[in-house]
């Protein structure tokens, strides 16, 4: 890939670039869910939906191997461009850790079949990535992951949760409605014309 600038869509910068023959090839969002506007009957509700396939809990290091073969599975299923690119996880990052917990749900069979990633700081929690394993999309496993991962950090303390992804990506932004974020940001990718 050529060289490209993230901006936001709004941004001044954007309208001199494009006249200089840059070209939008992706677009992001940014969405925010404060804990004053979870509604947690709507998200254990989202939780009690996948009951039949399992119920999501925190990943812990005993998960390391399963979360390792769900990410290289799914390494090739993120859309968009370079403000949406997913690094592969190592077993030092697919290690839970308390600034960045993990939370995945598992089927009776104890095959993880979906994970979300928080970075958290202080108040603060900002979604790393989330994923769902091909067979198991579909079935709102997403949701159900980001709501509990929501639940348990509210009740940890963090005021305010952020997500993003790519624009392309419908699954995920349904998943991201559901739980009650709100997209605040719109972000675009340039890359320069050919000469």
């Amino acid at each position: 890939m050529g060289e490209t600038i993230v901006l936001l869509a709004t941004a001044p910068e954007r309208a001199a670039l494009e006249a200089q023959g840059w070209s939008v090839t992706a677009r992001s969002f940014g969405a925010q869910l404060d804990a004053d506007r979870i509604d947690r009957p709507r998200l254990r509700a989202l939780v009690d939906r996948v009951a039949e396939v399992g119920t999501p809990r925190a990943l812990d290091s005993d998960d390391v191997a399963a979360v390792l073969e769900l990410d290289a599975l799914t390494a090739r299923d993120y859309p968009g461009s370079v403000a949406t690119q997913h690094e592969p996880l190592d077993r030092g990052t697919a290690t839970p850790s308390a600034s960045r917990p993990a939370f995945g749900l598992l089927t009776a069979q104890g095959e993880l079949v979906a994970m979300t990633y928080v970075d958290v700081d202080g108040p603060l929690a900002e979604t790393a990535f989330t994923v769902v394993h091909p067979a198991w999309r579909g079935r709102g496993l997403a949701p159900a992951v980001k709501a509990w991962s929501v639940l348990a950090l509210a009740d940890a303390g963090t005021t305010r949760f952020r997500t993003g992804g790519s624009a392309e990506n419908a699954a995920i932004r349904s998943a991201n409605a559901a739980v009650g974020y709100v997209v605040d940001e719109e972000w675009v990718t340039l890359e320069p014309g050919r000469p």
